[in-house]
């Protein structure tokens, strides 16, 4: 049985008072909290296994490597990936994504070709195109959406031609809370032989992610939108591709061999892998995905999408209120306006009610542009929230009603 009492206590910033009042934390899609187990096998790795890895022969250098490598096999496991070597590690979804718009741009995008991305992009899959287009010479062509935030398919279908490159899609908008048809998505460019790239910063801590399954060229993530360490990230790509690419940084750990002629790459992972990782973070990781695979990640998707549909019935029923993102599939993310007050007024007079909530843009401005507003107060969930947290964020709406009006 999903026990959310129980889960809580796993998390001890939740039991801390804001303002003394309870802490409700509605900001997930921004950052989640760590849960107990997690916290406390990155300080063990510090106490007690603190190296660096693959270099050493000493004894905790073989230490800290094993349980590196072992949390590499783990995620392979976890997003069924067909081999180890195919889960490249780096600092986040960010930088996921900048390494295959660098990295494969260079080898594959020239003049006038073109990439596709959505209209509902994170800045972090619009700004690298972009880089890559100017670098380039190429083309950056938008998939629009309608007003309930939906891709627009047939839109999508017409803007493949034979100079399409890549497809570079999200999984799941941050900003609207919509769940995209990826493996359609990847089916048609498939079909006219074009790789997509997916980000799954919003995507991979509230649903089950197979890469195999969905046929993807590249998926990336970052550990701290579920449950792990900041400052850790995974892409994963295919052999192929990832063979075919040139790295994206050099320096220790990515080279084979080096003379001051020339420079030989190592193998995959490591390829990709320049310099000293994150070691500490990606035990976090390997701990938070752990954590996940005990609730089940089926579970975490159905608790919180009774979350959503509670939350989404108790905002419409306040005046002003406007939801902002009303697809069909949606993850636990709701964006909304109160009446033509300004979200970061609204959010903090929230704030001060204990409720965190995230106001702006959300680094997807042209979001903002296409509903012509200036941004939307975001709340978004989590499998650690409950129903009863929903009261203290209506009681601050309606505050901010009674201030502004």
């Amino acid at each position: 049985m999903f026990d959310v009492n129980k889960i809580r206590e796993d998390f001890p910033i939740l039991k801390q008072l804001v303002y003394t009042k309870p802490l409700v934390y509605l900001d997930n899609a921004a950052t989640t909290q760590k849960p107990k187990s997690v916290i406390d096998d990155v300080v063990k790795y510090y106490y007690e296994e603190n190296s660096n890895i693959h270099r050493g022969v000493h004894f905790l250098s073989q230490q800290a490597t094993v349980a590196f490598e072992n949390a590499r096999n783990y995620i392979k496991d976890y997003i069924n990936a067909a081999n180890n070597y195919e889960i490249i590690f780096t600092r986040g979804t960010t930088e996921s994504i900048n390494l295959v718009a660098f990295s494969f741009g260079k080898k594959f995008i020239n003049k006038d070709d073109e990439i596709i991305i959505s209209a509902m992009e994170h800045h972090a899959n619009i700004v690298p195109w972009q880089m890559i287009c100017e670098d380039r010479q190429a083309i950056l062509k938008v998939i629009p959406f309608n007003d309930k935030g939906e891709l627009d398919l047939d839109a999508f279908e017409k803007l493949i031609s034979a100079k399409t490159k890549i497809v570079a899609i999200t999984h799941v908008s941050n900003a609207l809370g919509t769940i995209n048809p990826i493996k359609d998505i990847i089916k048609t460019s498939h079909d006219n032989g074009i790789p997509v790239m997916i980000d799954g910063a919003q995507g991979i801590a509230h649903s089950k992610v197979d890469v195999q399954d969905l046929d993807c060229d590249f998926y990336c993530f970052s550990g701290h939108k579920m449950y792990a360490p900041m400052g850790i990230g995974v892409l994963y790509g295919k052999e192929k591709w990832l063979n075919a690419m040139p790295p994206y940084q050099g320096g220790g750990e990515m080279i084979q061999t080096v003379t001051f002629e020339k420079t030989t790459f190592n193998e995959l992972p490591f390829k990709f892998e320049a310099g000293t990782p994150n070691v500490g973070a990606v035990i976090g990781l390997h701990s938070a995905m752990k954590y996940v695979d005990n609730l089940g990640i089926d579970n975490i998707a159905a608790y919180e999408d009774e979350l959503l549909k509670y939350a989404t019935a108790e905002l419409l029923n306040i005046d002003g209120v406007k939801i902002i993102g009303t697809a069909a599939h949606k993850a636990a993310v709701i964006s909304f306006n109160i009446d033509a007050i300004h979200p970061y007024d609204a959010g903090t007079i929230i704030d001060r009610f204990g409720v965190a909530v995230r106001t702006g843009h959300h680094c997807a401005q042209p979001v903002m542009d296409i509903y012509k507003i200036p941004g939307t107060i975001r709340a978004s969930f989590s499998f650690y929230n409950t129903k009863e947290e929903i009261e203290p964020l209506i009681k601050a709406i309606h505050k901010v009603k009674e201030m502004f009006n």
